[in-house]
């Protein structure tokens, strides 16, 4: 996107030949001939670089500098001044200018200062994004489950942290994938840099090449200035490429050939930039029948597959639902400020049995209306969807597997029992023993011989 500019000042000659000279580079360029008009072109639509004389009528330019620098402190502005008022110009950097220019104003003096007042402002607005996406926790605390399945996925993320291996997370859409890719990029090395996720199925075909490896200005109908691919944002960082198997087959030899040689050809140059990515994909197709089909490359899912995680279904770890659960509803009654303490059993039974075709996303959803419907201590059944109380509804029961003995049955039923009784009494243990009706010492029997975590007290 071109960077906005707003000239302002009150003799046209000036507007104008700024105007003409910036335009040439190609920044988006607007005219005000006074303060007071800047000020409502800026209300409109916030500019990313205000230009302005001091001397103006209705609104002088120190006054402009001051209410935008109240109403919009990411706009940065530039005082235009005569030798003679020098002074003023001191003065208004002291109230937030960035920088100032003398008249008469040399072009190739103001391209320079406005070249180096749109890097400062790319890398100020790159910090502030990295400070937020550091801000935020991905651990592992973040990825739920306690089933076998998802403890191999754990310590499977724990050993590739560290490595600089390309990795192909498969599974259902809704599973997870995009939080396993930021556990694998926060936990590792490259943690300070960018994590920069891409939707390859979000991407219109004819600008893929150029949102993933840039292009240069003129290149094509639209390219008004240079752009930086999302290759060349992730720099130093990680790459999550999501819906791998979306990307148009023309384009999967450039992606191969960025992985292998660790460079990319914006669009419209010929000399290759190198760059220095960490690649993570994810996929909820099965590769290796796209590749059977040909409709993506084999070498290209070889060098993206140097390392699979697979994330399990929730039809593969039941014994997940109510940890789950528990959690979004510990997340979702923290933000609406409601006492919901658990789940009926009924309400948890019917979590379990249900067949959740859009997976852990889907989970969230239902979890986070039941709190909004909730009226009492615990989400009743009533609080759930209709469609988990009318049989053939949206959703239907997951059908009892003929190859679980009964002793494993009985195991998964104790489990979740256990853990509904400990959230329904505030994981406190010793209510949880006396409403169960067995000792205390039984309960952590029972947390050793189920393999239930000890982690909430």
């Amino acid at each position: 996107m071109a960077v906005r500019i707003l000239i302002v000042d009150d003799e046209q000659i000036i507007r104008e030949s700024l105007t003409f000279v910036l335009r040439k580079e190609g920044y988006e360029v607007e005219e005000a001939a006074n303060g007071r008009e800047a000020l409502s072109k800026h209300e409109q639509k916030a500019f990313d670089i205000i230009i302005t004389d001091i001397e103006m009528p209705e609104l002088r330019g120190i006054e402009l500098l001051e209410r935008v620098a109240q109403r919009s402190p990411q706009t940065f502005v530039m005082i235009i001044t005569a030798f003679a008022s020098i002074e003023t110009a001191i003065q208004a950097l002291r109230k937030g200018a960035y920088d100032y220019i003398l008249k008469p104003v040399e072009f190739d003096d103001l391209l320079h200062r406005v070249r180096k007042l749109v890097e400062h402002r790319e890398l100020t607005t790159e910090n502030i994004l990295l400070r937020k996406e550091l801000s935020r926790t991905y651990d592992f605390d973040q990825i739920i489950g306690q089933s076998q399945s998802m403890k191999q996925v754990f310590e499977t993320i724990k050993r590739i942290s560290q490595s600089d291996g390309t990795v192909l997370i498969t599974g259902k859409s809704g599973t997870g994938k995009e939080l396993v890719a930021r556990a694998i990029h926060y936990n590792g090395p490259r943690k300070q840099r960018r994590f920069v996720a891409v939707n390859c199925g979000a991407i219109v075909d004819t600008l893929f090449e150029s949102e993933l490896f840039g292009h240069k200005k003129g290149s094509f109908t639209g390219a008004t200035a240079d752009k930086d691919g999302l290759f060349k944002v992730a720099d130093g960082g990680t790459i999550f490429l999501d819906e791998v198997g979306e990307i148009p087959q023309h384009l999967q030899v450039k992606l191969l050939r960025a992985i292998e040689q660790k460079e990319i050809t914006p669009v419209g140059r010929t000399e290759p930039i190198t760059m220095d990515v960490r690649i993570i994909a994810a996929t909820n197709k099965d590769l290796r029948i796209e590749v059977e089909k040909g409709r993506f490359r084999e070498d290209l899912f070889y060098r993206l597959n140097v390392v699979e995680i697979h994330l399990p279904s929730l039809t593969e770890r039941p014994e997940d639902i109510p940890l789950l659960a528990n959690h979004f509803l510990s997340l979702y009654r923290n933000q609406m400020s409601k006492p919901v303490k658990g789940f009926s059993n009924e309400a948890m039974n019917a979590l379990i049995n249900y067949r959740w075709k859009g997976e852990v996303r889907e989970l969230e959803n239902v979890v986070e209306r039941s709190v909004i419907f909730c009226d009492g201590d615990f989400v009743e059944l009533r609080h759930l969807p209709e469609y988990f109380r009318s049989p053939g509804g949206g959703g239907s029961p997951l059908p009892q597997s003929p190859g679980e003995s009964l002793k494993e049955a009985i195991k998964q039923f104790e489990r979740q029992y256990i853990q509904q009784a400990l959230s329904n009494h505030g994981h406190n243990k010793e209510e949880t023993a006396r409403a169960l009706g067995i000792s205390l010492s039984s309960l952590y029997r029972k947390f050793d011989e189920l393999s239930i975590p000890l982690s909430k007290d």
